[in-house]
């Protein structure tokens, strides 16, 4: 029995667990004037619309753009270039349209400037050896792989995911190693383009498919002025050669100074720049990621339920999502489990700060309820439970977090599969 959604789910206060009743509402605090603008910062909803790269939902100014560019590329092509991704740019089709189409955007629709960038992006590919980098080894950068910059899952829309965390680098000795010299740095720079470029592998360039990947970038311990020439590298090698590639940049873990700087800037940036930003404080980050990433593809160290080793089961299983209310206890039953039966769950509270427990209540009369996991604090910083259980009789899995000692609203998520005994002791 696989299963992603919920059989019974009982909600209740501590001192009323017969009766459940709305959450107290905390009372109001005042706020300070830099908590106030790290609220104004923080994107609560999802504003962002992509844009379309069907020709006829282009203004006549923009599609004349797009005419004069192939024209003038078409002019200024020699026949052995002009082909991105695999994707001939001179070939008519909605795919080098896709492309076009970003640069043009890059550029607002300037066709000499677009061209003059587009130019530049091939010339530097070709340089690079950017078409077949994904071929190229780096088991140098193995200890990088899934902490530093990484692909992992979608979004709700079906946008690969890049997460990006710099913090491991306030470690001298792993700064030394990686950008020590300009040799290193060159080497990081190249490993960095491959995990973009596997991220845009996965990318459709077809108007109505996925055009475009989520950035995730984690700003917990990152050294600003030691990482300022590698990222400003970064900055300007992703800007000048993957134009509109990114749907959505989403901040985690945002310093305060950060939000304070962003909201003296934002006035200034454009209503569409701002529509694709989303700062998150910490404390906020599970909440924020949920509302455009599925649980399951999170990963643990941000709230989610998604681990390396999950890839060697195939896609990831569904989890149910659900709310943890302050001054609320939630009890998570799972029935239905014969015995013999081996039950395995992973449940996550984003920001934790509260008690869990796992409990098997047998069905039948004169059976003892079994403590599988003692109530115990969890740490705001704990990653998502993952554990299992085998029954010797039928009953239920009871999964509780008991958050009534908090006034805050938490985001969770669980899953869990039975597999049932293939042979039954008597």
């Amino acid at each position: 029995m696989d299963s992603s959604s919920p059989i019974s789910v009982k909600k209740a206060l501590k001192s009323q667990e017969s009766a459940p009743q709305s959450s107290p509402k905390p009372q109001s605090l005042k706020k300070s004037f830099v908590t106030s603008l790290m609220e104004a910062t923080t994107l609560r909803t999802p504003s962002f619309k992509e844009d379309s790269y069907f020709t006829s939902h282009l203004k006549p100014s923009e599609k004349k753009a797009l005419q004069e560019l192939k024209d003038k590329l078409q002019a200024a092509a020699s026949s052995s270039c002009c082909s991105m991704w695999g994707i001939p740019l001179l070939g008519g089709d909605e795919k080098a349209d896709v492309i076009l189409l970003k640069f043009l955007r890059a550029r607002d629709f300037k066709v000499s400037d677009s061209l003059h960038m587009l130019e530049k992006c091939l010339s530097w590919r070709k340089e690079f050896g950017a078409d077949t980098i994904l071929e190229g080894d780096f088991s140098g950068f193995k200890e990088l792989e899934g902490v530093v910059a990484y692909m992992n899952g979608y979004d709700r829309d079906g946008h690969p995911v890049c997460y990006n965390a710099y913090g491991v680098f306030k470690d001298k000795e792993m700064y030394e190693r990686i950008f020590g010299d300009e040799e290193k740095l060159k080497k990081f720079l190249r490993w960095r383009v491959q995990v973009l470029e596997r991220g845009i592998e996965q990318l459709h360039f077809k108007p109505g498919g996925i055009n475009s990947i989520i950035q995730v970038t984690d700003l917990k311990d990152m050294p600003k002025r030691e990482l300022r020439v590698a990222s400003n590298q970064i900055l300007s090698l992703f800007q000048d050669n993957y134009p509109e590639m990114v749907a959505r940049k989403i901040f985690i873990n945002v310093p305060w100074y950060f939000s304070v700087l962003y909201s003296m800037f934002s006035p200034f940036l454009t209503q569409r720049t701002k529509s694709k930003f989303v700062i998150a404080k910490e404390g906020n980050v599970a909440e924020t990621l949920y509302k455009f990433i599925r649980p399951e593809d999170i990963p643990v160290q941000y709230g989610g339920l998604s681990r390396p080793t999950d890839l060697q089961n195939g896609p990831p299983k569904p989890a149910s999502e659900f709310t943890v209310k302050g001054g609320e206890k939630v009890n998570i039953q799972i029935e239905g489990i014969e015995g013999g039966a081996t039950i395995t769950w992973d449940i996550v509270v984003g920001g934790w700060d509260l008690e869990y427990s796992a409990e098997f209540v047998p069905n039948g009369e004169g059976s003892y309820t079994i403590a599988v996991e003692k109530p115990r604090k969890i740490a705001a910083n704990e990653e998502a439970i993952h554990n299992s259980f085998t029954s010797k009789e039928a009953g239920k899995m009871v999964l509780s977090v008991d958050n009534t000692a908090s006034r805050k609203r938490k985001v969770a998520a669980y899953r869990y599969i039975v597999r049932k005994s293939a042979t039954i002791s008597a």
